[in-house]
């Protein structure tokens, strides 16, 4: 009967599989919960920036523990830490949040949703980590939101941003939004192309159960915007997805 074993062996594997997605989903909930309410309190203290993305950073890296993921990272000798940059990153997973905090090495801020400021502590504790809002819900809010994040980044903060706008169904580089260049171009500072590749096969766009890969984060050389103006910026889209093709193919 080696078609039952076969299937016996398949079953297995599948409550393997489900088991550890139920714990990495109850690891999530409360280590959410429990940073989240840690980086709150960092946030009404005399705390550094730094230290609210070191919490940030060690919520990234237990859900990747917990999951059995481990991350390799290449080219972090082109980050300076020093310098703000707008990362631009392509999005495979919910496991892209994960992997950019716990590996990217560099302190940096996201651009989020405004409605996720609103879900009780976890949007207290964005704002207290001094994640900056995009308010989408008319073209001139959505300007508004743009020129704030550029004048944050002028000001010395880096951020990540995913400019596919949302997750790739199949994890192929999808196309760009807009937004992302805009404020790039207005804030001045260089894109730093980033490159993810397994997380779409530990977790693909609208399945729920969990697969352990390995993951590679690969950083790029920084792109310069001050030459762009937004007449042209469909010309830096075109750079920064060249690049970030290039690192995803690249062995």
């Amino acid at each position: 009967m080696p078609h039952l074993k076969r299937s016996h062996t398949s079953d297995a594997t599948l409550l393997i599989r489900w088991s550890r997605t139920i714990v990495v989903i109850a690891w999530v909930l409360a280590a959410t919960l429990v940073m989240g309410l840690l980086v709150i309190v960092l946030s009404l203290s005399t705390a550094t920036a730094r230290g609210v993305h070191n919490v940030a950073q060690s919520w990234g890296r237990s859900i990747l523990w917990v999951s059995g993921v481990r991350v390799r990272v290449v080219g972090a000798e082109r980050m300076d830490p020093a310098a703000a940059v707008i990362c631009m990153s392509n999005h495979q997973s919910n496991f892209d949040i994960p992997v950019l905090l716990g590996y990217l090495p560099v302190p940096f801020r996201w651009l989020a949703k405004a409605e996720l400021f609103k879900i009780p502590v976890f949007g207290r504790a964005m704002r207290g980590a001094g994640y900056i809002p995009i308010d989408r819900s008319d073209r001139p809010a959505a300007i508004a939101s743009l020129r704030q994040a550029a004048a944050a980044i002028r000001g010395g903060v880096s951020v990540v941003i995913f400019p596919e706008g949302t997750r790739s169904p199949d994890g192929t580089l999808k196309p760009f939004k807009k937004g992302g260049f805009v404020m790039a171009i207005e804030a001045g500072v260089p894109i730093v192309p980033v490159a993810l590749r397994g997380t779409f096969d530990i977790m693909p766009k609208n399945r729920l159960l969990i697969r352990p890969r390995d993951v590679t984060l690969t950083i790029g050389a920084p792109i310069a915007t001050t030459g762009y103006g937004l007449h042209s910026k469909e010309v830096l889209m075109d750079e920064v997805g060249n690049a970030l093709r290039r690192l995803l193919t690249a062995v």
